[in-house]
């Protein structure tokens, strides 16, 4: 069997694997994002490949990365939060020095592929992916196919505006990420540790300030959902990232969109991915996949 290596590249963390060409996972695994410098980012992942490569036989290796990323040469001009791939080609860094093919997609674009080729999407032609992590990400399918814009700029969320007020202007990532929630919630609570979002929904459930607290976050998403639904006039909206695990969270979004004016007219299935954290990892394996058979056609 034909085996790959995946990587997931987070601002946070780094997650990685090794995929059998079924699409199961073999192993995984994850190392803290070096975000600034360029080398020690390169090193970690080559020395990632490297303890792959010594005990697989491996045809070539997949990368999610944030930001925007030009498909067919890798070149990323903005890597979101990984600033030491800003203006970077990491397709052609890696090759040279891994001598294996190598293809890069962004996040929320693997995230939707996922879903269209084995997740919750694959009865679908016109669909939305959203994911929430951190910041708000996702992917555009029109007509069967991702939906990238003319600079591969397309599906950035993450930057609607969907809070204004007495000039206050903050967008998606700064309101509905799940740093935003955890933020808030701090404050609420005067805390200086961290907290996981499980905390949160849990004690949503006894806690009236804190259940008022997560309804506003929730319903910062539920205005991006309704922007992009009414704009796109897709099939289905799914809501991707760790957190859409927590049943309450779709929930609270379809109540919320049955409060606005003309939900009615525009309706559709929101529902959670299939794929949560393994998401980007498995869909660029997709992409790889399919970038290949492009590849090969062309020569």
């Amino acid at each position: 069997m034909k085996k790959y290596i995946v990587f997931d590249v987070g601002g946070t963390k780094v997650k990685h694997g090794l995929i059998g060409e079924d699409g199961r996972f073999l192993e995984k695994s994850a190392y803290p994002t070096e975000r600034e410098d360029l080398d020690r980012f390169v090193a970690d992942m080559v020395e990632a490949i490297r303890r792959y490569r010594d005990a697989h036989a491996v045809e070539g290796i997949a990368i999610s990365l944030p930001g925007y990323i030009n498909i067919d040469t890798g070149y990323s001009e903005k890597a979101g939060a990984v600033i030491a791939l800003h203006k970077k080609n990491l397709k052609e860094i890696l090759e040279e020095r891994v001598h294996l093919p190598v293809e890069i997609e962004n996040d929320g674009n693997c995230a939707a592929i996922a879903e269209k080729v084995s997740g919750n999407a694959q009865d679908c032609d016109d669909f939305i992916c959203m994911t929430i992590g951190t910041g708000i990400g996702g992917g555009i399918y029109l007509n069967g196919d991702i939906y990238r814009g003319r600079r591969f700029m397309a599906g950035e969320y993450g930057m609607m505006i969907t809070y204004l007020d007495g000039g206050t202007m903050r967008n998606m990532h700064e309101t509905s990420g799940t740093a935003s929630l955890v933020f808030q919630y701090r404050q609420l609570k005067n805390l200086q540790e961290p907290v996981e979002g499980e905390k949160i929904f849990a004690e949503a459930k006894t806690d009236p300030d804190v259940k008022a607290l997560l309804d506003r976050w929730i319903g910062h998403i539920a205005r991006g959902v309704y922007n992009l639904v009414v704009t796109l006039n897709p099939e289905k909206m799914l809501i991707g990232g760790g957190v859409s695990a927590q049943p309450y969270l779709i929930e609270e979004i379809n109540r919320q969109l049955e409060g606005y004016e003309f939900w009615e007219d525009f309706k559709i299935p929101v529902v959670p991915c299939k794929y949560r954290n393994d998401a980007g990892m498995l869909g660029a394996f997709y992409h790889f996949q399919k970038m290949r058979r492009k590849r090969l056609a062309e020569r």
